[in-house]
């Protein structure tokens, strides 16, 4: 799920998450439309602090910006020193035509490295607003599309990253914390510039939702161990 990505996707994630390729487990029931603020906020700051951090390594999210949701949007907590934010992403960093676009129970824990802080996180914050400021989803997409079209919004930066490492993300009811892995945004683009979702590939690609009006696409790179350094279980399907 990203703001800045997922969108990608997580693949999108995520963004923003959610943008995870689904597992075979049985989506539960998911709003069509918002639901209460109340259920998509962490009560307590530092478990939120914590949940962000936990999607890199400690040598990376120890000296990362912190950033929490709260009522007034994604407020800055923790000051860093090397440049990456670490937050967590909500559901409506998913592809806009994700089953799961409101999904209250979703939390994408993730590392913006630099250049995807600066060029990728104003679309989680943009979204954010967006949601915050009561608007629906189709008026959301059209929203981000007029901003897009009028180059007020960040094209991916060249090096744009993110870490989604954490064990305690979740990122689909499908999926749930699916596995660790690194995202990077580029310019919007095809998944055969990258070898995406080829077999012996290790870069995956979620086309089954791209509904994203941010000029964006997010490749993922699945790793072998969580963000504490425990192992991952292998990816189904030889991956």
């Amino acid at each position: 799920m990203r703001h800045s990505a997922v969108v990608l996707v997580l693949a999108t994630v995520l963004a923003i998450g959610a943008n995870a390729p689904a597992s075979s487990q049985t989506h539960r029931q998911v709003p069509a439309r918002m639901a209460p603020l109340n259920q998509y906020l962490i009560a307590d700051r530092k478990t939120e602090i914590a949940l962000a951090r936990s999607a890199a390594p400690v040598a990376i999210s120890s000296k990362a910006t912190v950033l929490v949701l709260r009522r007034a949007g994604y407020q800055t907590v923790v000051r860093g020193t090397n440049g990456f934010t670490c937050l967590v992403e909500r559901s409506w960093m998913s592809p806009f035509d994700s089953p799961e676009f409101w999904n209250p129970r979703i939390r994408g824990p993730i590392c913006y490295n630099p250049p995807a802080v600066r060029s990728i996180l104003p679309y989680t914050i943009n979204r954010t607003n967006l949601v915050l400021a009561g608007l629906s989803k189709a008026q959301m997409h059209a929203s981000i599309a007029a901003t897009v079209a009028q180059n007020k919004l960040p094209v991916p930066a060249p090096g744009a990253m993110s870490y989604m490492m954490s064990k305690g993300g979740y990122l689909s009811d499908g999926g749930g914390h699916w596995y660790p892995h690194l995202m990077f945004s580029v310019r919007t683009t095809s998944e055969m510039t990258w070898g995406a979702n080829l077999d012996g590939s290790p870069v995956v690609y979620n086309d089954q939702y791209q509904d994203m009006p941010e000029r964006e696409s997010i490749f993922m790179i699945p790793v072998g161990h969580w963000s504490d350094g425990t192992p991952a279980p292998p990816m189904s399907g030889g991956m």
